[in-house]
This record gives structure tokens, C-alpha cells and sequence, in this order.
């Protein structure tokens, strides 16, 4: 590409004393989090939330499990003063759970925000302005210390308000456009907050540094938050807070090599909506620690439906491949990754393993609400033998032979390569059927007696090319004694016969199935037999297979 010299860097590293996050080899622990959904999420949409889908979704975020969220900018909007009082009067909001609110450093708009809270028991105040270099010089036209007074005039209007409203609530500090401030002088402004507000262990305040755009790698973002830890003042009353947006893709890099390096709260929204890019999406976050055994405080057993809610009041689509939530994420369409998973399910079924590791899927499906029929194994024209076995087996219980079910499949993907298709497993199950059971054309079986000792001799009455015959064989068997009959009787080649036989486990537990193979011109056939009994099933086996050599 051209014109790369008009870039440059437009972020400050800095290199912490010790640099200890890079030692660390995961989480352990969750950080507090706070939804922005209502606000940062809500304010990127094209068609904004109703005041009935921001109370749905609050009520859903409650339910997840959330204990801060952010309800929006009370005092800049009609729209967010009017859910916040609805809230409020309405007692919708549980005594666990904080509602945050934005405010500028503006006394005008800080009054305005203590007056939207009043009844609120249980609130976060969020504090902001821009420090970054390039709106110091380009959008204020400030200095360092001018833009610093602009922040500590806030927290001191912040503490006017609080004992005008005779209200008492935490404090968030966040130097909006953090990652493109000098991390000193960020420093020098959060601690100047500090110092009005005073925290103790007793009444923390966040200070959140906000990914407000995304401009360097996740491990200069680390190393400053590091930097911050070893450096900020009151560090036992403090938390602090990251707010990662996702412009270069890496929000959650950005947030797991923060909580590494010593942050202890995540703002972000579900399934990263959000300005530009969006914000970080705490469902990947979360759902990365429950993959390590680590409890996210969080809970997403029934995404689906949260997903479902999220597609109606943002009217915004999950993306098929969104880790976790997306709708394909744990579909398999290769066909050696079918037969890994479905080898591995085998396994866990026959060891009864409690411990989660199955091949290519790095989080139980079923966990999240997902189904293992109809998320996991995705039959088309790639899909395997595995695969399809695996689906005809779970869903149907049908424990084909090796040999046959390499037949079926390749029967199966030649279907969805010539519809261009994806088949579901009702559509796999209906291949199966029409194509290799109880296929009575153009030989059918019309009667089917055995006599004799253990039924070696057998008469068969068949239609064959519009014609009623009677047949008569014996056999070492019965199977053996219906195959001589038809290669005896109808000059029908049949050799190499084989079958199997099982009781079907799914719907009816009292019909079998029976799997045959014969070989007729060098090409071994295959067919299958259900039926009530289990001789008549094998001899409809024996039907279908010699039926598919004729067709």
C-alpha cells in the first residue's frame, strides 16, 4: 500500500520496573464487571433501544449475573433520564446491582445527573474527560494543566453534588482517550482526582483506563497498565478499571494481558457492540475463563436466548463465526474433524469422563444451551464418514458397520453437493431411508416362510418384473437359505454376504435393524432391514441390498 509514511505512532510506551504479567500463564480469578450495553452499546446503534427493550435488557443483564451497569448519560439525554427514573420508580433495580451513569465535568450536567438519582441507593457516579495529546492540541486548544483542572474541578463539583443531594455513591475517574495520553501524565491526573475524592477500602474509587482507541499492541497497553498498578496512589482503595474498544481486533487481548497485569475490572458490552469496532465482549472474556476452569461470575447456560434478545432490540446480527455465541461455532463440516469428535464423544460416553477435552471443540456446547445434534456435527459435501455416522448413530441409533457407513456418507455428501446444501440430520436421516431400507423395488418380498431344522429351508413369494413367484431353498440358515432362493430361483447373483444386527435404542425399543453386504459384478452393496422381528429385518436387509444391485 501507498502513503504509509503519513502514519506514525500515536501511543506512549512506557517499561514497568518489573514487567511481572508476562509470567503468567492465565487468569485466576474474574474481575468485576460492568456492562456498557445501555450506554456505550446503545448509542451505536442505527435505530436506538425503546424504552421497553432497555428494560428487557437491563432485566436480562441482571439475570446474567451483572452487579455494575452503565444506564447511560442522564443529563445529555431526555431518552436515558427518562429509563434511569423509570428504573428507579419502578424498583426495577436489585439491591446488589449498581446503576452507572455518565456525566461530564460540567456543573450544569453533574447537577443534573445527583438530580437523576435521587431514591438511588446504589449508584456509580462516572466522572470523564479527554487527555490525550492529540485533543489537548487539536479539539481544546489546552494545556496539560488546564485539562487537568477541568478534571479536578469535576471531582470537586462531584463531592458539591453529593452533599447538595445528601447522596453518597462510588466514584469512576476515566482520562477519556487514554491510549493516546503520555501514561505519566494520565497518572499525574488520575492521582490529582485522588486526592480530592480520597478513597478508602471502605468506599473505593474506580479509575478506569479506557482503550478509548485501540493503537498499539495489547503488551504496551499491559506494560501501562502495569505501570499504573506499581504507581497509582491509595492502591488498596482503588480499582482499576479497563474499558477496551476494538480497533485493531485485539479488545480481548487487550483485556486478558491487563487483568494479567494487575487491572480488576472489565467494562465491555455483549457480543462487543459498540463505537467503530465495538467494545470488548465480555462473553468471549468470560466464556475464555470458564474454558480453564475458571468461574467467570457470569452466567451464560442459555446463550441462545440471550443472543436472541440481543437480535431484536439492536437489531444488529451475531456474527455466524462470533466465538462462542456465533451460530457455527461449533459446527464441524471437515470430515476428519467429524470423526474426531465423534470418536471422542464414543470415549466419553464409554469412560464416562467427566473432565471436558474433546478434539476442535474447546468448550462443552451444551453448557452455553447449545445442542450437539444440530451445532456440532454439520453434514454438506466436506463432511466425513464420521461425521454422518456419529449424527445416524446419536440421533436415530443406528451403529452402522465401518464399511457401510464410508457407503452412506459418500451417498449422503453426493445429496448436498447436487442441492448445494447443507442436510440436517432429518434430512440425513431421510437419505439414509430412502436409499438403503427396506428398498422393495424392483424385487419385492411379498411372504417369507422358514421350515425346517433351526429354519434352514424357506419358501419366498415375490413380485419380480410384474411377475408372482414362489421360491424355494434351504440353506445353512435362514439368511443363507433366502440368498440361495433368490440366486436359485431369479438367477440373481449374490456372493460375499455379511450382515449385522442390532435393537434400535431410539423410538421403538422393539424393532432391530440389520445391516447386509453382498457383492454382485465385483461391487460390494449394502442395504438395511427394519422390522419387528428380527429375522424378517435381516431378510429385508438382504432385499434392499439385492434391490440397490438391480436399480
Amino acid at each position: 500500500m501507498k502513503n504509509t509514511d503519513k502514519y506514525e505512532r500515536q501511543f506512549f510506551a512506557v517499561k514497568p520496573k518489573k514487567r511481572t504479567w508476562i509470567e503468567k500463564e492465565y487468569i485466576d480469578k474474574a474481575p468485576a464487571w460492568c456492562s456498557v450495553d445501555l450506554r456505550d452499546g446503545n448509542q451505536a446503534l442505527t435505530v436506538p433501544m425503546s424504552l421497553d427493550e432497555k428494560l428487557a435488557f437491563f432485566r436480562a443483564l441482571c439475570e446474567t449475573g451483572f452487579k455494575e451497569i452503565e444506564v447511560g448519560f442522564p443529563a445529555a439525554s431526555e431518552t436515558e433520564y427518562t429509563f434511569l427514573r423509570t428504573l428507579i420508580n419502578n424498583k426495577l433495580i436489585p439491591s446488589d446491582v449498581a446503576v452507572q451513569v455518565l456525566t461530564q465535568s460540567r456543573e450544569h450536567i453533574i447537577r443534573k445527573t445527583y438530580e437523576s438519582l435521587r431514591g438511588c441507593e446504589n449508584a456509580i457516579v462516572h466522572l470523564y474527560n479527554s487527555t490525550s495529546k492529540a485533543q489537548r492540541e487539536q479539539v481544546f486548544h489546552k494545556s496539560k494543566e488546564e485539562i487537568k483542572k477541568i478534571a479536578t474541578d469535576g471531582a470537586k463539583m462531584c463531592l458539591d453534588a453529593e452533599k447538595e443531594f445528601k447522596a453518597k455513591y462510588r466514584y469512576e475517574y476515566s482520562p477519556e482517550s487514554f491510549t493516546g495520553t503520555e501514561p505519566d501524565y494520565a497518572l499525574e491526573v488520575c492521582n490529582a482526582v485522588l486526592d480530592i475524592w480520597k478513597p478508602t477500602p471502605e468506599r473505593k474509587v474506580i479509575i478506569n483506563l479506557p482503550v478509548t482507541v485501540e493503537l498499539s499492541s495489547p503488551h504496551v497497553y499491559a506494560d501501562i497498565i502495569e505501570y499504573f498498578c506499581e504507581n497509582i496512589k491509595y492502591r488498596d482503595s482503588v480499582v482499576i478499571s479497563l474499558h477496551p474498544h476494538n480497533d485493531r481486533g485485539c479488545a480481548v487481548a487487550d483485556s486478558e494481558l491487563g487483568l494479567l497485569a494487575g487491572a480488576d475490572r472489565i467494562e465491555g458490552t455483549l457480543f462487543g457492540n459498540g463505537e467503530r469496532t465495538g467494545n470488548v465482549d465480555i462473553i468471549t472474556l468470560a466464556l475464555n475463563m470458564y474454558s480453564q476452569g475458571v468461574d467467570p461470575g457470569l452466567d451464560f447456560s442459555d446463550l441462545p436466548e440471550l443472543g436472541a434478545l440481543y437480535e431484536k432490540t439492536s437489531r444488529m446480527q451475531i456474527y455466524e463465526r462470533q466465538p462462542y455465541s456465533g451460530r457455527l461455532v461449533f459446527a464441524a463440516f471437515s470430515g476428519s474433524h467429524q470423526d474426531a469428535i465423534a470418536k471422542a464423544m464414543k470415549y466419553r460416553a464409554e469412560n464416562k469422563t467427566y473432565k471436558w477435552n474433546v478434539p476442535y471443540l474447546p468448550l462443552d456446547p451444551k453448557d452455553i444451551g447449545r445442542e450437539y445434534e444440530t451445532d456440532v456435527i454439520r453434514i454438506n459435501s466436506q463432511s466425513g464418514k464420521g461425521g454422518i455416522g456419529y449424527l445416524l448413530e446419536r440421533n436415530f441409533g443406528y451403529v452402522m458397520p465401518p464399511l457401510m457407513r464410508e457407503d452412506v456418507s459418500y451417498t449422503v455428501k453426493a445429496v448436498s453437493d447436487e442441492n448445494h446444501a447443507q442436510l440436517s440430520a432429518e434430512q440425513v436421516h431421510s437419505v439414509f431411508s430412502d436409499i438403503y431400507v427396506n428398498v422393495n423395488a424392483p424385487l419385492k418380498l411379498e411372504d417369507c416362510r422358514f421350515s425346517g431344522k433351526k429354519g434352514a429351508s424357506v419358501t419366498l413369494t415375490v413380485e419380480y418384473k410384474g411377475e408372482i413367484k414362489t421360491l424355494k431353498a434351504k440353506g445353512n440358515g435362514r439368511l443363507d437359505a433366502v440368498s440361495n432362493a433368490l440366486r436359485e430361483g431369479l438367477g440373481i447373483r449374490i456372493a460375499d454376504l455379511t450382515y449385522e444386527e442390532h435393537a434400535l435404542e431410539k423410538g421403538s425399543t422393539s424393532q432391530a435393524i440389520t445391516y447386509v453386504s453382498i457383492t454382485a459384478d465385483g461391487k460390494k452393496i449394502w442395504g438395511a432391514g427394519i422390522h419387528d422381528d428380527i429375522i424378517l429385518s435381516s431378510v429385508n436387509a438382504l432385499f434392499s441390498a439385492v434391490n440397490r444391485s438391480l436399480i
